[in-house]
């Protein structure tokens, strides 16, 4: 303020500084940047020999929720799965992760940051479960850096975290459907990667063990806030576990974002070609898909 100022200007000067002041005081404060994994997509173009299944394809999978990618058979689920996983190579576009491109990533700290779980893995015979679920660690080893007490207490957590402990010496061909899912689960939770993209987690199994493995699933995201992108057949299931889903048909993504708004009868008609109602599920309360086959098209009369 110059030294030479009327009192009035003084006055005016300490009332704007004081309207200044308040308004910091009242702005919300900015919104922390996000620290969570950003996986995303963009113009990917995915093949088969000279077989195009996706092509042009943008997608950003949102940072600590669960996507469902759903759809019916062979409209690209999997596929593009397995580019999110670096399993196959883009014909054209390409995978990002935290903005860098997944093939400009050295594979063991890809590793280190993003685990994928197959359709159907096949462990080597009289493979222990504790065995199995130690391969999970190899991305964090070195020739200078061996086993650890780190390597060994992330096991022993995997392993607890999915209720394979009790089970941790047994053959991994000699358990059940739904306890040999939980142990490939087990492996990738000791890998540690703050993604998880798991290709049809309840394939084979029945009903009780299905809800299980979803269960644990869920269980890693509340609890070890991890990235989770699942292929699932099941269109209820999707809109119980899921955050946010992904429809897709013929390689091309038809809607997504939080279930109860993307699925509607006409996109399950669309995507599946099914006719259909949506009620509420009266244990979860997301959309339950009541399918209307040629027998069934309307209620029958009372």
């Amino acid at each position: 303020m110059p030294a030479n100022s009327t009192p009035a200007e003084v006055t005016a000067a300490r009332a704007m500084t004081a309207e200044a002041t308040a308004a910091e005081v009242a702005a919300p404060a900015p919104a922390p940047p996000a620290t969570g994994p950003d996986l995303r997509a963009t113009g990917l173009r995915l093949a088969y020999d000279n077989r195009v299944v996706v092509d042009g394809l943008d997608v950003a999978i949102p940072s600590g929720r669960i996507t469902a990618i759903v759809g019916a058979n062979a409209c690209g689920k999997s596929t593009l799965l397995r580019a999110l996983a670096r399993l196959l190579t883009p014909a054209a576009g390409a995978v990002h992760l935290d903005g860098r491109a997944l093939h400009a990533i050295p594979t063991r700290e890809l590793a280190q940051r993003l685990g994928i779980l197959p359709q159907t893995p096949v462990a080597p015979e009289g493979l222990t479960v504790i065995d199995l679920v130690g391969r999970g660690r190899s991305p964090h080893q070195t020739w200078w850096r061996q086993w650890s007490s780190g390597d060994e207490r992330a096991v022993h957590e995997a392993l607890r975290a999915t209720g394979m402990t009790d089970l941790a010496d047994r053959p991994v061909d000699e358990l059940s459907g739904g306890q040999r899912q939980r142990a490939w689960i087990a492996m990738a939770v000791a890998q540690g990667t703050p993604v998880l993209l798991l290709d049809e987690p309840t394939t084979y199994l029945d009903l009780a063990h299905q809800i299980d493995v979803l269960d644990l699933v869920t269980d890693l995201n509340r609890t070890q806030d991890r990235t989770v992108v699942m292929v699932l057949h099941d269109l209820n299931q999707a809109c119980r576990y899921a955050d946010h889903v992904i429809a897709m048909k013929s390689g091309r993504i038809v809607a997504e974002g939080d279930p109860v708004e993307v699925i509607t009868a006409p996109l399950v008609e669309e995507v599946f070609g099914l006719r259909c109602r949506i009620a509420p599920d009266p244990v979860s309360g997301t959309p339950m898909i009541i399918p209307m086959g040629r027998y069934h098209e309307e209620a029958p009369a009372r």
